[in-house]
């Protein structure tokens, strides 16, 4: 059995030795069912995890499923956004009462749309990780390209059920067939091998929404 520390340095030598535009991760058939974790254990977790994204320059705010709508349009309106980016399958009620103001408008996340830079980009996320302080996308319903994560302000909405550990315990529950993008805060060090967005061009504000 491969320690998670060895697991993950091979990873990010891997990640490290591939251009930007090409680290993808391609997973095996076999993949473990995730941990379960007593709620205690998951607070520790997630407490855990928010610390060390706000040490690396990102705000966070926690919150109840019922809030998410509450905390996006917050966030939202303390950025100054005016239009923001919707990925296909986010969930529309996230962003209706932001949408409600005179001059807000939402966009599509499509590749033959505007070539207007949006204020603000809104995702959900397919994971995150404890260590590194790293919130994962693989594209799928909710978190759109990884092109469109240019926006000055990225607002993700995190679930606690998908903060793990390290690395490798996210790994198993990606899309393989999908662009995977990793990501940390905008303080995070520049050299990180986890990080595919160029340096000037990832987000200079990063909102995260943790649904607990």
């Amino acid at each position: 059995m491969i320690e998670r520390e060895e697991m993950l340095r091979r990873v990010r030598d891997a990640l490290k030795a591939l251009p930007a535009d090409e680290r993808t991760v391609t997973l095996g058939r076999h993949r473990r069912p995730p941990a379960v974790l007593d709620p205690a254990a998951r607070a520790e977790l997630v407490d855990m995890f928010a610390e060390r994204v706000k040490n690396d320059g990102a705000q966070v705010v926690r919150v109840s499923e019922a809030r998410i709508t509450e905390a996006v349009t917050e966030a939202l309106t303390t950025h100054d956004a005016n239009s923001v980016v919707a990925p296909e399958g986010l969930p529309l009620d996230w962003l209706t009462a932001w949408a409600e103001a005179a001059g807000h408008r939402v966009v599509a996340d499509h590749p033959l749309g505007s070539t207007d830079t949006p204020d603000a980009v809104v995702t959900g996320c397919a994971g995150a990780v404890v260590d590194p302080a790293t919130i994962v996308l693989d594209g799928g319903p909710g978190q759109g390209r990884a092109s469109m994560l240019t926006p000055g302000c990225h607002i993700c909405v995190v679930r606690a059920g998908q903060i793990e550990p390290a690395l490798p315990d996210v790994l198993d529950r990606l899309d393989s067939r999908r662009p995977i993008t990793w990501f940390r805060g905008p303080a995070a060090a520049p050299d990180d091998e986890l990080i595919p967005v160029p340096a000037g061009q990832g987000p200079r504000h990063l909102v995260i929404v943790i649904v607990e």
